[in-house]
């Protein structure tokens, strides 16, 4: 313990001699003053980004996925750190404890956040419940929210000139954009009006500029985007088309930057890894937004100057050694956890994993859970077994439409044997295959790996007793994107223990490294 201790302490310096670009699945920031699309390379979706002095906060859909609503940070749109999560758990029904047939692809999404006269503001639906407004003096929190007495589908939370608050609103199916006007407290609606009509559109994001309001919107049934302009919230507005998946993406709007200028950004369908958010310049053409540059207008680049230059390079944190006390925030739960029975301080250096009761991976609780890395990412768990019984089945891989797991189990004695399962969601359940038959393994140290290539969308799982010799098990399996029956997330990194029935065993997991998968890998 001593010893990984002191290794975490020296690791910060390893890694700023060794030059930390080298151990990165993506990088934007390509350090001669331009970025590439998209900054982070992994499913960030449903983007809403505000900039207050000089920070820029984005905003990001979860899910189900606890703790929820994550807040990201940066100084230049292009190089993000991880700031917070806003909801601790979901309450409000008890599908968010993975009961009822839990809550994958529900949960929280399309928030939208705003910072009004000293106060951080977000508005979101948990699906099934009513629409809530978190609030913060602090993006670190503590956050505590409101409840309206309604569901408004893709809150989009707007504070005008004179400091009254209002939600526009639309789905999909529909498109006629609602426009309530909350009370000064933000606790109630004071009235409800219709306001325009987008055939298709929901997503809604207000900004004001110029004395012009607009509502950008997205058209899901094209995977486009339209902006709308006005006078006056309550109309007359015009319409037209921006950007699609085609020139960019469908979802986002645009965020002011500190010298005058503009940006934007949008979220574009990315297959398998999920949906990435991208930024683009901005300029203005009749107080009509146009995405992209003079010289190729209409299109979010794939790479270009950094909007703002000077800052380091950041990224949201990958590894981890669970020496700290708490889970870094890279970290999220499948659904609400089962907190007693998980622990970073039963033993220190190491994060315990006591088996929830499941028949199934897919429907059991505290599966730790770490977004994918496009283009070709590799993550590697190193485990004590140790203490893992007959009957628990303990393990690593990928998590979402395609969950391909390396198991661990007891045999006995003392034993330890593991097979390779993939569990496939559909709409009839989960259904789950073994694609290598259990074999009995020595020793009680395990290392697995799992390495997920966006390239091909296709996974590849193998083990090492020495953490040098690697073993691949079962062939390579597919990676997607199924909003319909998988997470409505990308493919996530996954550790994993439950058992059939209660069970006194344990996984203790040593440490999780996120790397890219080497050059010349298949």
């Amino acid at each position: 313990m001593v010893a990984k201790l002191l290794r975490a302490c020296a690791l910060p310096a390893l890694l700023l001699a060794a030059g930390a670009a080298e151990a990165q699945v993506w990088r934007s920031d390509q350090g001669d003053q331009t970025y590439r699309n998209p900054p982070l390379n992994a499913d960030y979706p449903d983007p809403d980004i505000i900039r207050v002095g000089d920070i820029f906060y984005f905003v990001t859909t979860t899910f189900a996925n606890s703790p929820g609503l994550t807040i990201l940070e940066s100084r230049d749109l292009v190089n993000w750190r991880i700031a917070t999560h806003v909801v601790p758990r979901i309450d409000g029904h008890p599908r968010y404890d993975l009961k009822e047939g839990g809550a994958y692809r529900q949960g929280l999404f399309a928030a939208s956040l705003r910072h009004h006269r000293g106060r951080f503001h977000i508005a979101v639906t948990p699906v099934g419940l009513n629409t809530r407004i978190y609030s913060a003096d602090r993006i670190a929190g503590p956050w505590s929210h409101v409840e309206l007495d309604r569901a408004a589908f893709d809150p989009a939370l707007f504070f005008d000139d004179d400091g009254k608050a209002y939600l526009a609103t639309s789905i999909g199916s529909d498109g006629t954009i609602t426009l309530l006007t909350l009370s000064p407290d933000l606790r109630s609606v004071q009235a409800s009006r219709k306001i325009h009509y987008v055939k298709g559109a929901e997503g809604s994001k207000i900004i004001k500029r110029g004395g012009w309001y607009y509502i950008f919107n997205a058209i899901p049934s094209r995977l486009g985007m339209t902006v709308s302009r006005a006078r006056n919230l309550p109309g007359p507005w015009e319409t037209r088309d921006q950007i699609d998946d085609r020139t960019g993406g469908h979802q986002g709007a645009l965020v002011d930057l500190p010298d005058g200028g503009w940006y934007g950004f949008v979220m574009r369908d990315a297959g398998a890894i999920g949906r990435v958010t991208n930024i683009s310049p901005v300029f203005w053409q009749d107080d009509w937004p146009v995405w992209g540059t003079p010289e190729a207008p209409g299109r979010v680049p794939a790479s270009a100057r950094k909007p703002i230059q000077g800052n380091p390079f950041a990224e949201p944190p990958g590894s981890d050694d669970f020496t700290a006390p708490v889970l870094g925030l890279q970290w999220q739960w499948n659904h609400n956890p089962e907190n007693a029975r998980w622990s970073l301080t039963e033993r220190r250096g190491y994060l315990r994993l006591r088996p929830t009761v499941s028949q199934d991976l897919w429907s059991a609780r505290n599966t730790l859970l770490q977004k994918g890395q496009a283009p070709r990412g590799r993550g590697v768990v190193k485990l004590d077994i140790a203490q893992v019984q007959p009957g628990d089945r303990c393990g690593f891989g990928t998590f979402g439409k395609y969950s391909g797991q390396i198991v661990v189990t007891g045999t006995g004695g003392g034993g330890h044997a593991i097979s390779m399962e993939l569990t496939e969601s559909t709409q009839e359940g989960p259904r789950t295959q073994v694609r290598a038959a259990a074999q009995p393994i020595a020793g009680t140290r395990l290392w697995l790996r799992a390495d997920m290539d966006f390239i091909t969308d296709r996974a590849q799982l193998a083990y090492s007793m020495d953490g040098r010799s690697w073993h691949e098990m079962g062939d390579a399996f597919p990676l997607a994107f199924d909003w319909r029956t998988g997470t409505f997330q990308g493919q996530q990194f996954a550790i994993a223990c439950y058992s059939p029935t209660p069970s006194r065993g344990y996984l203790d997991v040593d440490s999780f490294t996120l790397s890219a998968i080497p050059q010349g890998t298949k």
